[in-house]
């Protein structure tokens, strides 16, 4: 039966996925979807209670292994910690930074007022990866690289350094698209003053 279950919601995020491409998220309706799927009104609800949530599934597990996969490369033995979080800090972001994930995101904070997509967003996509940095940093703390410090706190430090430069702007949408070379600058900078703030003096 589980499964089946299972199935069945695979089925329903596929169907999603597809007319939201197609259409756009304003343009569809859950009876568009239910009509791709098959079956009745109250079988989609049951999985899905609203739009929201359902786009919400959409593009976070569409992005969360990818996203999780770069995390989970972090490397606490590195010979050079500066190369290593540069290069996350890149993957990350041009992950972060994509059209599809800037459009959950903008999702997410409209809808906070009416729905918990916004603590969704949060306890889904932002804690388990400041967990995984976390411990990265944990690690590099006991190597000696760092200096002693609550790694759950230098986490958030690092991830929103390395937003610092872009995530106004994005957000509010003063900006739709971010150039690979300006993100690229903005995560040296970022990571610059981490290592000032958290590096051996």
């Amino acid at each position: 039966m589980k499964s089946k279950t299972e199935s069945k919601r695979q089925a329903i995020l596929q169907a999603a996925a597809d007319i939201f491409r197609e259409v756009g998220f304003d343009r569809a309706t859950m009876s568009d979807i239910r009509e791709r799927i098959g079956g009745s009104k109250a079988t989609l609800y049951n999985y899905f209670p609203s739009k929201e949530k359902l786009f919400f599934e959409v593009m976070h597990h569409a992005k969360e292994a990818e996203l999780e996969a770069i995390t989970g490369e972090l490397n606490a033995d590195a010979d050079d910690l500066k190369r290593e979080l540069v290069q996350f800090g890149q993957k990350f972001m041009a992950v972060l930074y994509s059209p599809d994930v800037i459009a959950v995101r903008r999702l997410a904070i409209a809808e906070s007022r009416h729905s918990d997509i916004g603590k969704l967003s949060y306890e889904q996509a932002t804690v388990p990866i400041e967990k995984q940095v976390a411990e990265f940093l944990k690690k590099v703390m006991k190597g000696g690289a760092l200096r002693t410090a609550d790694p759950k706190v230098a986490a958030i430090h690092l991830l929103s350094l390395l937003e610092s430069e872009l995530l106004q702007r994005v957000l509010l949408g003063v900006i739709d698209t971010v150039k690979p070379e300006v993100l690229s600058g903005a995560v040296r900078r970022a990571v610059d003053v981490f290592l000032s703030g958290y590096g051996r003096r």
